[in-house]
């Protein structure tokens, strides 16, 4: 079955899987433990963003990385991700190029450096 076909709910379920395994790779990649009630709150903060959204840009969602990307960073930001570790991940961001990181984590990185 392609994405298009899914149901809103597969596809916000597809959309929460997906932020729930970057934030794991994003907290492995810094070998830093992630804040897990600040996970769940960024699921949540996504699960009402996508909601809030009409239907044809959910849908859209699905099929646009540079669209699902703004989402996980403004759901990383809303529920308070980028004031954890900051100090930490700060000082990791500024040596970007030692970082174990493919370039679309920036979007969360960019959190603590700005």
């Amino acid at each position: 079955m392609s994405d298009i076909a899914q149901s809103p709910s597969d596809q916000l379920h597809v959309l929460k899987d997906e932020l729930r395994s970057h934030l794991e790779t994003f907290y492995a990649r810094l070998k830093l433990a992630p804040p897990y009630e600040s996970v769940e709150k960024a699921i949540r903060a996504l699960t009402t963003a996508v909601h809030a959204l009409p239907k044809a840009e959910q849908t859209r969602l699905m099929s646009d990385p540079a669209a699902r990307w703004e989402q996980f960073r403004l759901a990383f930001h809303t529920s308070g991700l980028a004031k954890k570790h900051r100090g930490i991940i700060a000082g990791l961001a500024r040596n970007r190029s030692a970082l174990d990181l493919p370039s679309e984590y920036d979007h969360f990185l960019t959190l603590f450096t700005s």
